[in-house]
């Protein structure tokens, strides 16, 4: 019988075995951490002192002590801690104490999924059940039974929601909800870092409406937030909700020793620098950890390579382990599923999991000893959350990431400082854009009239209502305006969209069904959406089979393909209104207004892994035109020294490898900032390289980009050094030619935006 092997022994394996040795790139050991606690307050009421005790929780850790102190003097707080760290009890404590002591107030929570708010009701009974506490807790979401929803309104002391539903189904409604706004003393917004780019600016609006509806009522709630480790936490929190806050940081918790590996693939093909596929080392990382019986979790980007993972997985340890003990965890699976899948994994039957972020954010899973990475999540902060879901209970662990190809895994994985030793991305948000800002003024004016004088959280509205009433939106009688239109409007607002005029996606995969899937906005589309293209939803491939333009609608159906496309944008930029600039010996740097006119012309099909171009077809789509912010960078030298195609294939080169490094910067998806390379800029006719933000109006990524240019030029330069091609590849300058010279003129028009910088 063979042997099983303790992870201490593995981990001793992966430094002595040649194979594996070779490819990790850095190995960082976090020591272990002692708890550090207080007893619990003085004036904690007994029911709850005893359900606490009964759980085994006979002191707090110092930061759920000084949340717990500061949210009984009424402030509002952001408490900011590493995962599994016991953030709960920073508003469970005070929210339960507060409605044991005054059973008529009430408070909201409100957490980004369905999944983490059925997670946290779980808790939260156990703990009301334990200490045999008179208080009602509910979730009111999408599937809560039109029988229940009556009672939740009535008499539900604490009430778990999500942004969706508070904007479309209970602002709306508040006059069905009186004894909620009337009595609610607290807010509890989970998971904070999640709230950024245009779905943190719409909910930062939809939180302005639900103040003034408190206020309406006569409430004035106390905000407690928690977040995972961003770099503005306490700015985040109180752009998000305009009041005051107290920062929480003073982390308690103890920690196990962890071991975070940085690996990466052997190069298959070195002239293009082109490494085996990351799905396929992580499965033979996880195969060695399962087969030892080490619960493991391994995280992949998309529901197809959960699927193909998991598949693998299964076929490696089906007789040393059985089918039912490795399973997959994302989006799309049945929530009596998933919640079989959680228990699994807390009672030791399950040894694996592989999942998509879906198991990011905190569902308690229990113990698990390792964590493996397929590819770079995106952000420092989601790493991290995924990294504290090995060892969550103070015992040794191990965290592997494993790099693909792509520029930005190359980034991270060549830069093992930029993740250790730099604080973790900041998250921008901007409630003002005015699109964002005048779709949730519609809201709130059906919600409750505007009178004159009124603010809209920070914002004046007189302009605003005045053009609303321009465009026969709203009615204006004496000193107040009314809404004057039959519809809804909370219905026709999606929160994840900038953009009213949308393209509805409609899977008929099943003969017979057709079912919207999703939505999104007209710019966007015209290269993600247009007909033969991959639509990627939460992780399963579409082919986009129709696009009605006129009609607005995009009908796909379900594929299983081994590439993803990519569209030619023929771009037209000009700049409207210079608000900032900046210029040194080489460059100039400016920020402000563009109009940004885009044709989609041609598609090409890209080879998952390889990126090698395997076809292409043309797009047939009228022309788009976007007025939003963006910076911009120009070179104020003449190069003479290259021809006017090595110039523009190098502005090509540099905006690719750009493209790579903005993302981690501004902390935004890769979709949400585009970067355009002009030869010669309308404006200046300078070589220019523009960042635009993708949004209408834009929502704060270009800014940022302008206030912090020398980072992003730095670490680029650095980037394309470090990269081991000859002549330029895909995971630095996005060229899979033999041009000798296109690395070069790359770092040399780099080096020309970087000489002399004092930014």
């Amino acid at each position: 019988m063979k042997v099983r092997k303790s992870l201490q022994e593995i981990i001793k394996l992966f430094n002595e075995d040649n194979q594996t040795k070779q490819c990790i790139e850095y190995w960082h050991t976090i020591e272990e951490k002692q708890a550090v606690t207080e007893p619990l307050p003085n004036d904690l009421h007994p029911k709850l002192a005893m359900a606490l005790k009964m759980r085994g929780i006979g002191r707090l850790y110092t930061h759920q002590s000084s949340a717990y102190a500061a949210v009984s003097k009424e402030k509002s707080i952001v408490a900011v801690t590493p995962t599994a760290s016991g953030k709960t009890l920073c508003y469970n404590l005070p929210v339960l104490q507060e409605l044991l002591n005054h059973s008529s107030s009430r408070a909201l929570y409100m957490f980004p999924t369905k999944a983490l708010a059925q997670d946290q009701k779980s808790e939260l009974n156990e703990l009301i059940q334990e200490g045999e506490l008179d208080l009602n807790c509910f979730t009111y979401d999408g599937d809560t039974a039109a029988n229940i929803r009556q009672k939740v309104r009535r008499s539900g002391h604490i009430v778990i929601t999500n942004p969706d539903m508070l904007h479309s189904a209970i602002l709306p409604h508040h006059t069905k909800w009186v004894s909620l706004f009337e009595n609610l003393k607290y807010v509890v917004i989970d998971e904070l870092h999640i709230y950024r780019g245009v779905f943190g600016s719409h909910v930062a609006n939809v939180i302005r409406r639900l103040k003034r509806i408190c206020q309406y009522y006569g409430s004035n709630p106390v905000f407690i937030c928690t977040s995972a480790t961003i770099a503005n936490p306490l700015e985040l929190a109180e752009r998000l909700t305009e009041t005051p806050m107290t920062l929480i940081d003073n982390n308690g918790a103890p920690s196990g020793r962890k071991h975070f590996l940085f690996y990466n693939p052997p190069i298959v093909n070195k002239p293009l620098n082109i490494r085996r596929s990351a799905t396929l080392e992580a499965k033979r990382l996880a195969g060695e950890l399962l087969k030892n019986k080490i619960q493991t979790i391994v995280f992949a980007r998309s529901r197809v390579r959960v699927e193909i993972l998991l598949t693998y997985l299964k076929e490696l340890v089906k007789y040393q382990l059985g089918p039912k003990s490795i399973r997959g965890y994302r989006g799309g699976y049945l929530p009596t599923e998933r919640r079989e899948i959680e228990k699994g994994l807390r009672s030791g039957e399950i040894y694996g999991v592989v999942s998509t972020n879906a198991l990011e954010l905190g569902v308690d899973i229990g113990q698990l000893q390792v964590c493996v990475m397929t590819g770079y999540p995106g952000s420092i902060a989601s790493a991290w959350q995924q990294a504290g879901r090995a060892g969550r209970r103070h015992d040794e662990s191990l965290v592997i990431l494993v790099a693909s190809s792509s520029p930005l895994d190359q980034y991270v994985i060549g830069h093992p400082d930029y993740f250790f030793k730099r604080s973790p991305e900041t998250a921008r948000i901007n409630p003002d854009n005015l699109i964002i800002l005048i779709d949730h003024m519609k809201c709130a004016a059906f919600e409750l009239p505007f009178k004159q004088g009124d603010r809209f959280g920070s914002v004046e509205t007189e302009e605003l209502l005045e053009y609303l009433t321009e465009e026969r939106v709203l009615f204006q009688n004496g000193d107040k305006w009314y809404w004057m239109n039959d519809s809804f409007p909370a219905h026709n607002i999606s929160l994840r969209s900038a953009s009213q005029e949308n393209i509805v996606i409609i899977d008929q995969s099943e003969t017979g069904r057709a079912r919207v899937i999703g939505e999104m906005d007209r710019f966007s589309a015209m290269t993600l959406l247009h007909e033969e293209a991959i639509y990627l939803h939460q992780g399963v491939q579409y082919q986009v089979e129709i696009l009605d333009w006129d009609e607005k609608k995009a009908f796909v159906r379900e594929v299983e393909v081994d590439y993803f496309t990519d569209a030619n944008l023929a771009v037209e930029l000009k700049v409207l209104e210079v608000d900032r600039q900046r210029s040194g010996g080489l460059w100039e740097i400016g920020f402000g207004d563009v109009s940004v006119r885009a044709m989609a012309t041609i598609f090409k099909k890209i080879k998952f892994e390889t990126h090698e171009n395997i076809g292409s077809g043309p797009i047939h789509l009228p022309e788009e035109e976007l007025h939003t912010s963006s910076a911009w960078i120009s070179l104020q030298k003449e190069l003479h020294e290259l021809s006017e195609d090595r110039l523009e294939q190098g502005l090509i080169g540099t905006a690719h490898a750009l493209s790579s490094i903005v993302p981690l910067f501004v902390m935004c998806d890769p979709q949400d900032i585009h970067v355009v390379p002009q030869v010669k800029a309308a404006h200046n006719e300078k070589p220019t390289i523009f960042f635009y933000d993708r949004y209408p109006g834009g929502i704060g990524l270009s800014e940022k980009i302008y206030s912090g240019i020398e980072f992003v030029l730095t670490e680029t330069n650095r980037m394309i050094e470090h990269c081991q091609c000859e002549h330029g590849c895909p995971s630095c300058i996005g060229t899979d030619t033999q041009n000798p010279f296109a690395k070069k003129d790359v770092l040399k028009i780099l080096q020309l935006f970087l000489a002399q910088a004092n930014f």
